[in-house]
């Protein structure tokens, strides 16, 4: 199914972050893990959001409304860039806070891993934090194209026993276009399932 990606609302304060009201999805991970070239690949575009070679570009969240489905897909600041000082990194980790609590029109989490790298201590802190909120969580593991079979495997095995659920973690890479239409897939079920609809069959 053909989709439309269009940024309509960036917050860079908390008091900026109403007015979209439409369901939503957040794309959350580490600073290096890959959210704005996911972005572009699940849209098809090159630079709808702006990639650089410096982590930590992304300081607001991003809304990008999906069309025809009607929801949004709300990019957060990436966490865990060594270079921002504390008092930076603490206003992205506030700013990110306030979204996630109580927030009604969120559905879930698309949590974004780093395919090559074992767990990572503020990737499970995180995980922890979405689940005591009760938040639903679908893992997504970047750049997978830079691994092996084996490895993605192994990688999934690990994600889904620390996560549960019966989900497996999805492989993606926004350089081959593994997992688009699979996590569009997961996206829109976020969706569907809080609506009450029926969820879409995990992928492989």
């Amino acid at each position: 199914m053909n989709r439309t990606l269009t940024i309509v609302k960036t917050a860079f304060l908390a008091d900026q972050m109403g007015g979209v009201e439409l369901p939503q999805v957040a794309l959350a991970g580490r600073s290096n893990v890959g959210k704005s070239s996911l972005i572009n690949c699940l849209a098809g575009r090159r630079q709808l959001a702006k990639t650089s070679a410096t982590p930590g570009k992304t300081r607001s969240l991003n809304y990008y409304e999906v069309a025809p489905q009607g929801y949004c897909l709300v990019d957060l600041p990436g966490y865990g860039y060594a270079r921002c000082s504390k008092a930076e990194r603490d206003k992205w980790a506030e700013l990110i806070g306030l979204y996630l609590r109580d927030n009604r029109l969120l559905r879930g989490v698309a949590v974004l891993l780093d395919c090559r790298l074992d767990p990572q201590q503020n990737d499970l802190t995180l995980t922890s934090y979405l689940q005591h909120l009760r938040l639903p969580i679908t893992a997504v593991l970047t750049k997978a194209d830079k691994c092996s079979q084996k490895e993605r495997s192994q990688r999934q095995r690990q994600w889904g026993d620390l996560l549960g659920g019966g989900e497996t973690p999805l492989v993606f890479s926004a350089k081959t276009g593994l997992g688009r239409e699979a996590l569009w897939r997961r996206l829109d079920a976020l969706i569907n399932v809080a609506g009450g609809a029926t969820t879409a069959p995990a992928e492989p």
